[in-house]
């Protein structure tokens, strides 16, 4: 499997089970890439839903994507402190530029405080039955919904007190290397 470059730019691809495309995150600047992690950040950055809408998001953000955990984690930086938005999702795959994966519609949003809350549980019943995601898809999102519950309570990963410092610090220098450029 390819593996994207630090520093390089890709896009972000979102999918429904049914292989049709859900979002569409034109620019996101990759701070760290292995096979197993992607770190990324954007800001400003022209999304595009599968519907042909478009907006640009209003904060910056650092993303996190695992190979192996079927979530991923949006660290959007605001003036009243970090908001994560968790969407449980496959695992991420990375072809042509774009980091891949299925949003499979259970989103969690963890406020600054570490509080959290599980959203679009509607959605996701509604989208199980008319998509007919298999028994086994949903056991692997509640399991790891549990996992992604526990680092929110054990502040690891993206939640760990230095992560946003060391990414967005990351970014800045990123930002400054294009400036010069």
């Amino acid at each position: 499997m390819a593996i994207p470059s630090e520093g390089e730019n890709i896009q972000i691809h979102s999918y429904k089970h049914n292989g049709q495309i859900h979002r569409v995150w034109q620019e996101t600047i990759v701070l760290k890439g292995t096979k197993n992690i992607v770190i990324g950040a954007n800001e400003r950055t022209l999304v595009t839903e599968s519907d042909g809408r478009t907006w640009l998001t209003r904060e910056p953000s650092i993303c996190y994507f695992h190979a192996e955990h079927w979530f991923n984690i949006i660290c959007m930086l605001r003036e009243d402190g970090v908001y994560y938005y968790c969407n449980m999702s496959s695992p991420f795959v990375y072809d042509n530029q774009s980091l891949k994966y299925i949003d499979y519609d259970l989103d969690v949003k963890v406020f600054p405080d570490m509080s959290y809350t599980l959203l679009d549980e509607d959605e996701y019943e509604a989208h199980r039955k008319e998509m007919g995601y298999p028994e086994v898809i949903d056991k692997i999102l509640y399991r790891n919904l549990d996992k992604l519950y526990s680092w929110i309570k054990q502040r690891k990963g993206p939640f760990a007190p230095d992560f946003i410092n060391v990414w967005t610090n990351r970014h800045h220098f990123h930002k400054q290397l294009r400036f010069h450029d």
